[in-house]
């Protein structure tokens, strides 16, 4: 078993478990998972390869979702299922997770991202071949890093997001010195597989009968219309809602929006 990373708030209610996008990590989710916590055992996870979770030989969605599924055996399993959220590539683990292991999910939360195959991830080859470039060795601080990758990454609110994955660490001469947590050669190689979908994996089970809600940012080119029959036949009970005004990180765009709805889809709304 890959060993998953873990942050945890509340200590009463259902459980609430959080997955994250490419490049991120369970810390994305802190403030919407403080803002329920006081009604919920709610679970910040980092995906394999991300965070500070263990790396892997390979990223495959599948593993992830069932990896995912041996973290919520733990938490309770099927005595204590969970409400599951997943933005982007966490929304297609999510996904798969509810369906392979649907009695370990109550209800499943979508974040713009839909059950099919995206045709480029040029966009993140970009990003991980620009974090590769980065002569760790010279690099002073934070600043002459996001100098450095200003020119590859020119939007200053992406560069910050990537950014969050620069630490200090111990080198193995022994000295301080910088690393990135993501494993950056297996995500650069596996983007394919990332920005695809496993069908017959998700087809060679039944379709998940738990509610559904499918967050769309008005702005993103992740939900579209011709998407909702994928859906539907996965997820026959989901319901669609799109935030005016939110791209693809929904949570961070338009975080007072997104938290309403959150709140709604837990029962939590007055």
């Amino acid at each position: 078993m890959t060993r998953l990373h873990t942050t945890s708030y509340g200590e009463s209610g259902s459980r609430v478990v959080f997955l994250h996008g490419l490049f991120g990590q369970g810390r994305n989710w802190t403030t919407p998972a403080r803002a329920i916590a006081g009604r919920h055992r709610v679970t910040l996870v980092d995906l394999p390869d991300h965070g500070r979770s263990e790396w892997t030989e390979r990223l495959d969605y599948v593993e992830m979702a069932d990896t995912v599924a041996e973290l919520l055996e733990s938490l309770g399993g099927a005595s204590d299922p969970v409400d599951l959220v997943g933005h982007s590539m966490g929304g297609k683990t999510a996904m798969l997770a509810a369906l392979r292991h649907p009695s370990l999910v109550a209800r499943l939360m979508v974040v713009d991202i839909a059950p099919v195959a995206y045709a480029s991830a040029s966009e993140f080859a970009r990003y991980v071949s620009a974090l590769q470039g980065l002569d760790l060795a010279r690099l002073r601080d934070r600043d002459e890093a996001d100098a450095q990758l200003a020119t590859a990454v020119p939007s200053e609110t992406v560069r910050s997001f990537l950014l969050q994955n620069l630490r200090r660490a111990k080198l193995p001469d022994g000295s301080d010195g910088w690393a990135w947590q993501p494993n950056l050669a297996v995500i650069g190689r596996d983007l394919g597989a990332l920005s695809g979908w496993p069908a017959e994996a998700a087809g060679a089970v039944p379709p998940y009968a738990g509610p559904t809600l499918w967050v769309a940012g008005e702005r993103s080119d992740y939900i579209r219309p011709e998407y909702d029959g994928a859906m539907r036949a996965l997820f026959p009970h989901y319901r669609k809602v799109t935030v005016k005004g939110a791209g693809h990180w929904v949570h961070s765009e338009q975080p007072e929006t997104f938290l309403q709805i959150l709140r709604t889809f837990l029962g939590d709304a007055a």
